[in-house]
């Protein structure tokens, strides 16, 4: 086994492989980038070395410098996380050069499937099912029109080199093909150096269902069973479990098999994930071998008691798997929920910021999370926008389930949007709770198709979130009267008393708050009497730590955490939490990212489709932005011309900032 060992990668997944090699007595080195000096993950390991700038191309993308931090630190072998360089061949080479040991696949094995488009020929020369589609070296938009006239639309865009949702477009219909090429060309060079795509006919209601494979150097390979990836958006998995619900052992057996027949063919080694799309029918077609370890490993670990990166280091090592298939078995069910900072009301629009407080579930045999972020931490622009990885278990699904309803209510974040009152209503929905019966509705498309209800329009706070709000902020000020009171030199002093009383008046505080109106809080000797917009209510209650206190709201007591950030007021409460405004001060601008003139986030412009002067259509396209890995479209507001325009291709832009001028029927729109 390895005494020491660089992780070649950043945020969660560093940590993670960190907290295996300290349980085995192994070192670890980090690396990290100027915007990942205070990192949890750089705490987390023996030693750090810094390799460039914030941006993944100047530091995580340079494999130069981070061999060189692993032959400064002394390390023996190079685990590459996930992303980055993880499936990059030429890296896994660089490694064996430098004479250390890369924890993953030989670098054939990596090229072999690092190519969607030649991993898919391979596997259909061994006979493996494949969804109908085209990968082929020709990238011209002639030969790829041609071949997606000849599959039929629907057909999905894919970036051969990579995974992630990056570089992948669906495609309705022929006009809208070569803004999909062009848009997904660019996502796929920046995302992966490599711009080449592959096309494949849509399934319209497919599951995506994926088996863990592991493989020694010594011949032996086994399955590790399937995780359903289904729930995602923008192609990006937002659930996942184990095992799939509603898998039959019989089906369980051959996709497995089949993972293992893939595995071999390549002469495959560590850890690697063979995916399938399954339709309507329950037929299973290859889609891709991710050669590295998943974002969603937790699952199969915590339902087969296994931990995955200590087998990755004991393989790498040149030991044998530590199980036979048949010693291998399932036991209860896992799910794992990834915490985003993102806008899911705003087209899931990533959100940038510093997280001002972080509260996460208490782990236990049942709940895990994983993180490489803490209180304190800037979520930017140039990595993604992950959080945490929420895992639960449980013996089985139905159990499972609750357990993630619960932990999901105790995950408290301020500072940037998440979505975690998205990830709730999709575990509480019935298409994806009866999954596992006819009743239930889990595919690729349950997201978009119950968006209604998923993401719900904004609605009035209620009224027991705003009487925990304006309880906390009066025992604020008790707290602070006080601590003024036991300074006080006079005890007999009525200033002194903090009992509420006030001369020839009744003692009464207004609050007001944006879209909610005024409430009067009256002093009772039991508490507060509340005078709220649509009822009346008796609070009392006390602060139990610094932001969570133990109120009564008439008669029910609930302990809530209330958290203050200059005007804004978040409370957690009831499994669930609700954002306040308090009235005065500037107003906030709000932003509208289908159709802004102004950037909805901080990030780099790709392209602008525009010229000066143009006359625009409602809707119509004006500016690519790229942010957070991801490719982001302006859109005209409405019809007008274009009068004005203040950035280019190339340009760095900040949040807010305006990026055109124009006149509209209207009058003037910048």
């Amino acid at each position: 086994m390895f005494d020491k060992i660089l992780i070649a990668n950043r945020g969660e997944i560093a940590v993670r492989v960190a907290r295996t090699c300290r349980r085995l007595g192994i070192r670890t080195v980090a690396v990290f980038s100027d915007a990942d000096a205070h990192a949890l993950h750089v705490q987390a390991c023996d030693e750090a070395f810094h390799i460039g700038p914030p941006a993944p191309r100047e530091s995580y993308l340079r494999a130069e410098q981070i061999l060189s931090a692993a032959k400064k630190s002394g390390a023996q072998a190079v685990h590459p996380g996930y992303g980055f360089l993880s499936e990059n061949a030429d890296f896994a080479d660089g490694v064996g050069h430098a004479g250390l040991i890369f924890i993953g696949p030989p670098a054939s094995a990596i090229r072999a499937m690092g190519s969607k488009s030649a991993s898919k020929a391979l596997m259909e020369k061994a006979g493996v099912p494949l969804v109908p589609g085209f990968h082929g070296d020709a990238q011209d938009l002639a030969t790829l029109g041609a071949e997606a006239d000849r599959i039929g639309y629907p057909v999905l865009i894919k970036a051969s080199a990579g995974g992630g949702g990056k570089g992948m477009r669906i495609v309705r219909e022929a006009g809208e093909l070569r803004a999909a090429i062009e848009g997904a060309k660019r996502e796929a060079a920046s995302s992966f150096g490599d711009d080449r795509l592959l096309i494949e006919k849509y399934l319209l209601r497919p599951r995506h269902i994926e088996v863990q494979v592991f493989a020694d150097t010594r011949g032996n390979a086994v399955y590790l069973f399937e995780r359903d990836c289904s729930v995602q958006r923008r192609h990006q998995k937002v659930l996942e479990e184990a095992p799939a619900p509603g898998m039959q052992a019989a089906r369980r057996r051959q996709m497995g098999s089949t993972a293992v027949a893939v595995a071999l063919a390549v002469n495959y080694v560590n850890a690697g994930t063979v995916e399938f799309i399954t339709d309507e029918h329950g037929e299973f077609y290859f889609m891709e071998m991710n050669t590295r370890l998943q974002v969603e490993h937790p699952v199969t670990e915590m339902i087969t008691g296994l931990d995955l990166v200590e087998w990755q280091l004991r393989v790498a090592a040149g030991e044998a798997l530590p199980m036979t298939q048949e010693q291998l078995s399932i036991r209860g069910h896992a799910i794992e929920a990834r915490i985003y900072a993102e806008d899911a009301a705003k087209g899931f629009l990533p959100t940038a910021g510093v997280v001002h407080h972080l509260r996460q579930p208490q782990a236990s045999n049942h709940v895990r999370v994983d993180t490489g972020v803490k209180q304190g931490d800037q979520i930017g622009v140039h990595y993604d926008p992950m959080i945490a990885k929420l895992i639960v278990w449980d013996r089985g699904r139905g159990a499972a389930l609750r357990r993630m309803q619960r932990a999901l209510g105790e995950y408290q974040v301020v500072g940037v949007t998440t979505n975690i009152d998205l990830l709730s209503a999709i575990v509480a929905h019935p298409a994806f709770a009866q999954a596992h019966t006819e009743l239930g509705g889990l595919d690729t498309g349950l997201i978009e198709r119950h968006r209604a209800e998923l993401i719900p329009e904004a609605t009035h706070p209620g009224e027991r979130f705003v009487a925990l709000a304006v309880l906390s902020e009066l025992l604020g000020h008790e707290r602070e009267a006080a601590q003024r009171a036991s300074q006080s030199g006079d005890p007999h002093s009525p200033w002194h008393a903090t009992d509420g009383w006030r001369l020839n008046q009744d003692n009464h505080h207004r609050f007001e708050f944006v879209g909610v109106g005024a409430v009067v809080a009256h002093y009772r000797t039991d508490g507060y009497a509340l005078d709220l917009p649509r009822s009346q209510q008796q609070v009392s209650g006390e602060f139990v730590s610094d932001d969570t206190l133990l109120a009564d709201i008439g008669g029910m007591r609930v302990q809530a955490a209330v958290v203050r950030r200059e005007r804004e007021i978040t409370v957690f409460a009831f499994g669930t939490s609700c954002r306040l405004e308090v009235q005065g001060g500037p107003a906030q601008v709000e932003d509208d990212s289908s159709g802004s003139l102004a950037a909805p986030m901080s990030g780099n412009i790709i392209q602008v489709l525009v010229k000066n002067g143009e006359r625009v259509t409602k809707g119509q396209a004006l500016l690519i932005l790229e942010a957070m890995k991801m490719e982001h479209t302006i859109s005209a507001p409405e019809r007008g011309v274009v009068t004005e325009i203040f950035y280019a291709a190339g340009d760095q832009v900040k949040e807010g900032a305006q990026l055109f001028a124009m006149d509209s029927p209207k009058g003037n729109a910048s």
